[in-house]
């Protein structure tokens, strides 16, 4: 067992290659290459599960640990590791896998080869951003991840000819790539001061006050910019629509949210905890007025995938809110909902996908009364959007209701307020298009379809996540145990609230620290 948990990582890197492998080395007939791809991604989720089962809580820090020799000059190491932050999201990436795979299997009929090979590249690509602690490793990875997602929307993208697929996949590519230039080089600065890209040397580094204070600020600040345009933050999500309306569902679950927010937690408050407090209160502000923006745009969408992406704004704004508020609870609350995102929103992909192939159009208005013929669409899709709305006992709720909670009592009221707005508009577009699909006179077009419920194939992939989302609505502690031994370290102090400074009998300086969950006292 011991030797599985110093290599598990390296398997679940190299699994989806080897499968990549063999889709390119086998014919391309029949569903030889969507076979391949499930029993990969199958085999890949069962080895991410062995991180949650083996991580042991009470020791926290970065477990199951690879730290190997790599290139000697520069000095990069292939370091990877797992810590509650990571853990789930790791995870997370593993069970989409399978859906996604799923979700193609009657959609992609031409080239499957080329797009089930680079779609386990592309978790390979994910999981790597999660594992690395070697900041070229991670940014190896990072840009990686870009490649096959711009190339899968470029040739698979829904109704390229009219609405120019191809445009939004450079969109998207541009927008993500752009800002990876400045990243590479506040890296190769920060390396260039202490020849490391050791994620814990460069912590401890900065932390001591080895940079000079400009620099540094501007280095911490190519970081935020290269990781809020991938969550994406307000101001920053202009490739967002476009990409979600023409990306596959298999690539389309996995485009926006996890890899940004994480690298902003991780890399810029873990590597600049200084420079995150400075920017937090404007981050905090497009926090919050991110989920009053993206909820009233998506109230007004005439097409469900462009409300989908306003909605994934709204939603990912609760994360970034939750996180520069930088209380215990908000973090976790962050981490939470970034999960919940990736299963909420895998779910609506697919959900969308399966109106998307019966009807070959996302105009709402093409819709109406669909719930007399689909008992199980209509039954799945408000589960889902209950659970994306926080109705309480579906998982939504719990990430919601930390975020909210802690941003009323420690952070601003006013910004609680406006996110608490946000919420209340999430339950009206959710409803409201939940009212005009499969409520009220049926339409021509659902009136000329018959046999338009869900298949087998597709309630193998929603019913799972459905509970899923119910029991990590009731349990909320079996992610948040984990979670937590990653987040306190990073949430001292609210980041409206200065600390109050005592000199103790020692003359050591202690920092008393209040925030909405414990009182801790942190000596320096």
């Amino acid at each position: 067992m011991d030797s599985l948990n110093t290599t598990i990582i390296s398997l679940i890197l190299l699994a989806p290659l080897v499968g990549a492998l063999l889709i390119l080395i086998l014919p391309d007939k029949g569903k030889i290459s969507a076979s391949i791809a499930l029993i990969t991604s199958l085999v890949t989720f069962v080895f991410t599960l062995h991180l949650p089962a083996h991580y042991v809580v009470s020791e926290g820090g970065f477990q199951f640990v690879q730290n190997i020799a790599w290139i000697s000059n520069p000095a990069i190491n292939y370091h990877v590791g797992v810590d509650g932050l990571s853990l789930w999201l790791i995870v997370l990436t593993g069970l989409l896998a399978p859906v996604g795979v799923l979700a193609s299997w009657k959609t992609i009929q031409t080239r499957s080869k080329v797009f089930y090979s680079l779609f386990l590249l592309q978790q390979t690509a994910m999981v790597g951003v999660f594992v690395s602690l070697d900041l070229m490793l991670y940014y190896g990875f990072w840009e990686l991840s870009l490649v096959p997602m711009a190339i899968l929307i470029a040739m698979y993208g829904r109704n390229i000819t009219e609405n120019g697929g191809s445009k939004a996949a450079l969109r998207f590519f541009l927008y993500t790539f752009i800002p990876s230039a400045p990243l590479l080089v506040a890296i190769l600065w920060l390396y260039g001061r202490t020849n490391s890209f050791d994620f814990a040397v460069l912590q401890a580094a900065i932390a001591s006050g080895q940079f000079p204070a400009g620099p540094l600020c501007w280095a911490a600040f190519a970081f935020l910019i290269a990781f809020a345009v991938k969550v994406p933050v307000l101001g920053l999500h202009g490739w967002l629509p476009d990409t979600f309306s023409e990306a596959p569902v298999a690539m389309g679950m996995v485009v926006a949210g996890k890899l940004g927010l994480y690298s902003l937690i991780r890399f810029h408050i873990g590597l600049f905890p200084v420079q995150a407090r400075e920017a937090a209160p404007w981050l905090i502000a497009l926090g919050a007025i991110g989920i009053l923006y993206g909820a009233l745009v998506a109230l007004v969408q005439k097409d469900f995938w462009k409300l989908l992406a306003y909605g994934t704004i709204s939603s990912l704004s609760f994360c970034t809110l939750g996180i520069y508020g930088f209380t215990l609870a908000g973090v976790d609350g962050a981490v939470f909902q970034t999960v919940n995102e990736g299963i909420i929103g895998g779910a609506l992909f697919v959900l969308f996908g399966v109106l998307y192939d019966r009807f070959g159009t996302s105009q709402i208005a093409q819709y109406g009364g669909l719930a007399r013929k689909t008992p199980s669409l209509v039954t799945l899709f408000v589960i889902v959007s209950l659970a994306l709305i926080g109705l309480p006992i579906l998982n939504g709720f719990i990430g919601e209701f930390l975020v909210l909670s802690s941003t009323f009592t420690g952070v601003n009221k006013g910004w609680a307020v406006t996110a608490t707005i946000g919420v209340i508009l999430s339950a009206a577009y959710m409803l409201t298009l939940i009212q005009k699909v499969f409520y009220g006179p049926t339409s021509e077009a659902v009136n000329a379809n018959s046999g338009i419920d869900l298949y087998a194939r597709e309630k193998l992939i929603l019913w799972p996540l459905a509970i899923l989302m119910l029991i990590m609505g009731v349990v909320p502690n079996l992610w948040l145990n984990g979670i937590e031994t990653a987040i306190k370290p990073l949430s001292s102090r609210s980041a409206y609230e200065q600390p109050q400074v005592k000199l103790d009998p020692k003359h050591m300086l202690t920092l008393s620290i209040k925030d909405d969950r414990a009182t801790a006292g942190v000596q320096q």
